[in-house]
């Protein structure tokens, strides 16, 4: 399936958030993520069914000064 993710597409087998983070390697637990547009929360990363074509953002906390 491909997806948006972060403003690029991307081809995924990942059929929930929680794998599609897995797949792209990113740890930690400072994340959020929106599908769509709509954040999801955390605790629903791994019911949330992803489909072809859903625009995914992966945000991450940065410090600078």
């Amino acid at each position: 399936m491909q997806l948006i993710v972060n403003g690029e597409r991307k081809e995924t087998s990942a059929a929930h958030i929680d794998a599609l983070l897995n797949e792209l390697e990113y740890e930690g637990t400072h994340l959020v993520v929106a599908v769509n547009y709509a954040v999801v929360q955390r605790a629903r990363w791994s019911d949330i069914q992803l489909k072809d074509g859903d625009e995914v953002e992966i945000l991450t906390p940065r410090q600078g000064g």
